[in-house]
């Protein structure tokens, strides 16, 4: 049974994994907030145990048993982040802190009754994938809004970050999953896009903003 640190570990190490599954140890020790050398530390226990590829100077990687373990993490954490959101009302902005605590409960038949009451939904509350029993996760056809063009028309359907601050933002906004968009205009100085949808004629969107908007293409 590992220990709530090392499913800490185990999930940043799946979020950090750049397209060849590979993590800078120095983005791991700042995303936990931890020293190097206690990195470092703790990536050898994670080695031993079979779940890291380690070698001195470079990139850790995760096995495919290492995959597999952080993928169930993160599905007990979107599971109960959809369940908050579904079944007891909670705000899609309010779901994280609680799911980071509940994550790490170690009973395999709780998540799968909140997957069954909930029939099996693909995708937690922010449109992130959630990963099935075996801990796979289905791939996503999306794109950034930043790579949009004037003239095109989009559905919201994943958010790249979800953090309680941006959620507001968008909360203010009255922008949520589904919400459909015609891009008017793009900036050219800084980028920003200047965006149309339900109830809202003209609305602008910093880059930053739009590169964290994962839209399909109507």
């Amino acid at each position: 049974m590992a220990s709530e640190t090392v499913e800490n570990y185990l999930k940043a190490l799946f979020n950090l994994s750049n397209e060849e599954g590979e993590v800078n140890i120095s983005e791991l020790s700042a995303t936990l907030e931890v020293s190097k050398p206690t990195a470092n530390s703790m990536v050898k226990n994670l080695q031993q145990q079979g779940w890291v590829a380690y070698e001195k100077y470079k990139p850790l990687k995760l096995t495919a048993s290492g995959q597999k373990a952080a993928a169930l993490i993160i599905r007990k954490h979107r599971l109960t982040e959809m369940f908050l959101v579904e079944n007891m009302g909670f705000g899609w902005e309010e779901v994280h802190e609680i799911a980071e605590q509940v994550e790490h409960i170690q009973a395999p038949a709780l998540f799968d009754r909140m997957d069954e009451l909930m029939e099996y939904p693909k995708v937690d509350p922010h449109g992130s994938p959630i990963p099935d029993k075996e801990g796979n996760i289905i791939s996503q056809n999306h794109i950034q809004l930043s790579e949009c063009q004037p003239g095109d028309e989009v559905t919201l359907i994943a958010l790249s970050h979800s953090s309680k601050e941006f959620l507001e933002f968008l909360d203010s906004r009255n922008i949520s999953l589904e919400t459909q968009m015609t891009v008017q205009s793009i900036e050219s100085f800084d980028q920003s896009m200047t965006v149309s949808y339900e109830g809202h004629p003209t609305e602008m969107l910093s880059q930053k903003v739009c590169e964290q908007l994962l839209v399909k293409k109507l």
